[in-house]
């Protein structure tokens, strides 16, 4: 069995990128992948959100699927930081990843976003492997404070 390409988030550029190892592209850490791809790509924008514009976003190779791939997170950029919002975020990742339970990577996960003020949000995901070992992962990311009225 092959490991999936690894992808590493790079937190001052707030984008996931690949990594060299011997020449070749680094692969490992799946499951950790697997998560940042479902959070931080894009998924479209349903008919009934709030966005910018004309354009909902998402992938191409979602088209006229049923299983999107990513999250809408990316809809709260532009959103003031309340506790709306932050319930939103958690339904959000609760959404982007579902597939991990549907598909049997994990057996279950818990999202957790706290703000701390004045400008970020703090998501914390606890999943649980099939073998009953759970592990955290926290996300974090600074709100543009220029777009928000914070």
């Amino acid at each position: 069995m092959m490991a999936d390409i690894k992808t590493l988030w790079v937190v001052d550029e707030a984008r996931g990128d690949w990594q060299t190892s011997m020449g070749d592209l680094a692969s490992g850490d799946d499951l950790q992948t697997a998560i940042l791809i479902s959070l931080f790509t894009d998924r479209q924008a349903r008919s009934d959100d709030d966005y910018d514009g004309e354009a909902r976003r998402g992938w191409w190779g979602d088209t006229g699927s049923t299983d999107n791939i990513g999250s809408r997170l990316w809809l709260l950029n532009r959103q003031k930081l309340t506790t709306n919002t932050a319930q939103r975020a958690e339904d959000y990742t609760t959404e982007a990843l579902q597939w991990l339970i549907d598909d049997g990577v994990v057996s279950a996960f818990s999202v957790e976003a706290q703000i701390v003020y004045p400008a970020r949000l703090y998501l914390t995901i606890t999943y649980q492997m099939p073998d009953q070992t759970s592990t955290s992962i926290k996300f974090s990311w600074v709100w543009e404070q220029i777009n928000n009225a914070i």
